[in-house]
């Protein structure tokens, strides 16, 4: 699998309203996130996901976005309204620099990001951490840039990290996994 990250002016593309349409955050994000959950989001890009995230866990929630992209991150950070419910972050290049979450992640919303970072192992390890007992992983890769067999092997990394598949929602134009830490 090759390391290759979404230039950050593609950004504005992946925010357009018209995406909704197809793939509408709301619809794929409420049956895991609820009011005062707290919602790690690495790779948010401008925050296609963000925004709908820091509605649904609500005032006594939180969303953590990590990006690794200062433009990206800038630009979501424009974006943002609900500012009292989100933690944006600048990542490293190796690491999301997340342990301060260790146990206390109910959901990680990974949409788009898997496959551009250097080491799924490394990625599905920190994330682990992060979730608590019986937190839950929404992973979704883009059909058009990851095979069948690529996403297989991150999940095969994943349940490494005792992240086990709970179910295969159908999502537009990706392959997607709901993993639950065991």
């Amino acid at each position: 699998m090759a390391h290759r990250v979404c230039p950050w002016w593609l950004g504005y593309l992946l925010v357009n309203p018209l995406r909704r349409l197809v793939q509408n955050p709301l619809t794929l994000l409420r049956p895991y996130v609820a009011e005062g959950m707290t919602v790690l989001e690495p790779g948010p890009g401008m925050g296609f996901f963000t925004l709908d995230l820091a509605r649904l866990v609500g005032p006594s929630g939180r969303v953590v976005a990590v990006e690794l992209q200062p433009k990206m991150l800038e630009a979501l950070r424009r974006r943002a309204g609900l500012a009292e419910r989100l933690d944006l972050r600048l990542a490293h290049p190796d690491t999301l620099g997340v342990e301060d979450l260790a146990g206390e992640v109910d959901v990680v919303v990974a949409f788009a990001i898997v496959h551009e970072l250097p080491s799924a192992a490394r990625f599905f390890g920190e994330a682990s951490a992060a979730l608590r007992p019986g937190g839950r992983l929404l992973l979704g890769e883009p059909s058009g840039h990851v095979s069948t067999a690529e996403l297989e092997r991150e999940l095969v990394a994943a349940s490494d990290a005792g992240l086990l598949v709970a179910a295969r929602p159908a999502v537009w134009r990706s392959h997607a996994a709901v993993l639950v830490k065991a």
